[in-house]
């Protein structure tokens, strides 16, 4: 008698239970493509110093610049040029200082290696499988960004420019089969970016500040790239 309920309520459950089913698609570009070109800019431009345009009106000049994420490029050369005290402006006739952009390389290039032995075909239409013991998937983003400086009134250059180069990677290793094991610039950017001690503020971004006119500094008259200051004389 008390299987009776029991199988009531599995044939109720059986024809209310309902299905749904989710549907997912993937960019054109993975994220790690772009994290990887993004970190490799990041890296090149780390080594430009900006402040050497401080108190300048510039224009960026993109003109000759071909290349994937073009927009986070110029914007990151702007944020940096007006963290270090630059006035970007939208003419090149009203600036002090144009900034020429090029870039020699910024994409990616992958590689595949394995410790085991490859698949082998014998006679008789018998092939032994393939085994890899220990296996590395990696992709690497170079960025190479050529920036030249010169005044706009008299097409006088201002220093002698030049090209700051970097490169990021990403590695997965499988060992029989179970992974991936991660190590790379990628994996320590995600680590950095989206992982939050205690107190931690949620985001990076400055706090606002009270705008100040900027003081009137004659232009920079060389652009380095090293990132090395020049000793005061």
């Amino acid at each position: 008698m008390t299987s009776r309920p029991i199988l009531s309520g599995l044939c109720l459950l059986a024809f209310v239970a309902g299905c749904t089913s989710t549907r997912s698609s993937n960019t054109a570009r993975t994220a790690r493509e772009q994290v990887l070109i993004s970190n490799a800019v990041d890296q090149a431009l780390a080594k430009v110093d900006f402040a050497a345009f401080n108190g300048a009106k510039i224009f960026i000049d993109d003109k000759y610049l071909e290349c994937v994420d073009k927009g986070y490029l110029v914007g990151s050369i702007r944020h940096r040029a007006m963290t270090n005290g630059a006035m970007v402006i939208g003419k090149a006739d009203d600036a002090d200082v144009v900034l020429e952009l090029r870039s020699g390389v910024i994409g990616t290039d992958s590689a595949d290696s394995f410790v085991g032995t490859p698949e082998i075909v014998l006679p008789g239409m018998l092939t032994l499988p393939e085994v890899r013991l220990i296996s590395r998937n990696n992709q690497s983003a170079m960025a190479k960004i050529g920036i030249v400086a010169y005044n706009p009134k008299t097409n006088q250059l201002l220093g002698e420019g030049g090209v700051s180069s970097s490169m990021s990677h990403d590695n997965n290793w499988f060992v029989l089969g179970v992974g991936p094991y991660q190590n790379g610039e990628v994996r320590t950017e995600i680590q950095r970016t989206t992982g939050r001690r205690p107190g931690q503020p949620f985001q990076e971004l400055p706090t606002t500040v009270a705008f100040q006119e900027p003081a009137g500094v004659a232009a920079p008259e060389r652009l380095q790239l090293t990132g090395e200051k020049q000793e005061e004389k």
